[in-house]
């Protein structure tokens, strides 16, 4: 398998490094790692670690801010990369290729089980420990991130109230629009149901995709169905069973937000103006998928 060199301070691949050509540099080596480049280290080159390890800027001398915004920032990391999974399983099953959507489908599935364990690097922080630095926060909450907006609106969870916040980030704001004007991995699915020959209304497949999908009888007939085949290649079953995994990882993230909201600052009024505790508690009302959750009932 080949590899690229990237050159020292770009991004761009340069030239493939062959297998012969590596064990040439391992043999000039003695079997030892390199440790003389020209200029930049090829890793931080390609990482950009050296630029990812100034982005932490805390607002107080406190150690556990640091703690907090870090774990923060790999949250959002993990929300962009979990959206580039969906935008691909959308992709893909907007042209029947059903096969090729698990992958990513079962890599968005394993991010958000990482996103979930970062959560464990703030369960240390009591009441005390995040007043002493919540007050600088001022009115910023992760109710304004961008990118879980972008997830939720790619699994189907749409409110286009939610993205009046970003109106004067003129890029962001029409990113998000974008996303909102484009089908959920759920309109995706439901679209290929149809085209599968299972009875989806026609109202249903026309609608205004700004709005969220409401859950619809025809649907959870369709996953009846074909979770009543239970043969080997019933690849549709499979598709469900990889949808399911991801809404189960994201529903497991929303709780823990909650958990560590109660841990960290109880019943208090959230720092962006929300109700805190009691709007997330309402947020996970709306289920991600649920067609596939409800048809399990009838099977």
């Amino acid at each position: 398998m080949e590899q690229t060199e990237l050159r020292p301070g770009t991004r761009t691949a340069v030239r493939p490094v062959t297998g012969k050509q590596r064990a040439a540099r391992a043999a000039r080596n003695g079997g030892e790692p390199t440790l003389e480049f020209a200029e930049r280290v090829p890793y931080d080159a390609y990482v950009q670690a050296s630029t990812l390890h100034t982005l932490q800027q805390p607002l107080s001398d406190d150690p556990g801010e640091m703690s907090f915004l870090m774990v923060s920032q790999i949250m959002e990391l993990y929300f962009g990369l979990t959206c580039h999974e969906l935008r691909e399983t959308s992709r893909l099953l907007r042209t029947d290729r059903v096969w090729e959507a698990l992958a990513p489908l079962r890599r968005a599935a394993l991010h958000l089980e990482a996103l979930n364990a970062a959560w464990h690097g703030l369960r240390w922080m009591t009441p005390a420990d995040f007043n002493r630095f919540r007050n600088l926060l001022g009115e910023g909450s992760g109710f304004q991130s961008a990118m879980y907006r972008h997830l939720e609106f790619l699994l189907g969870l749409r409110d286009a109230a939610l993205i009046r916040p970003f109106r004067r980030q003129t890029e962001v704001y029409a990113d998000l629009n974008a996303t909102l004007a484009t089908p959920s991995v759920w309109d995706e699915v439901v679209a290929l149901l149809a085209r599968h020959g299972h009875d989806i209304p026609a109202d249903l497949l026309d609608r205004d995709i700004r709005d969220e999908h409401q859950p619809h009888a025809a649907v959870e007939a369709a996953w009846v169905r074909i979770y009543g085949d239970s043969g080997p290649d019933n690849h549709l079953r499979m598709l469900g069973e990889a949808l399911t995994e991801v809404a189960e990882q994201f529903g497991d993230w929303r709780h823990h937000h909650v958990k560590a909201v109660q841990r960290t600052m109880g019943a208090k009024v959230g720092s962006g103006g929300s109700a805190g505790l009691a709007w997330l508690q309402r947020s996970m009302a709306r289920v991600v998928f649920p067609e596939l959750w409800s048809a399990r009932t009838a099977m």
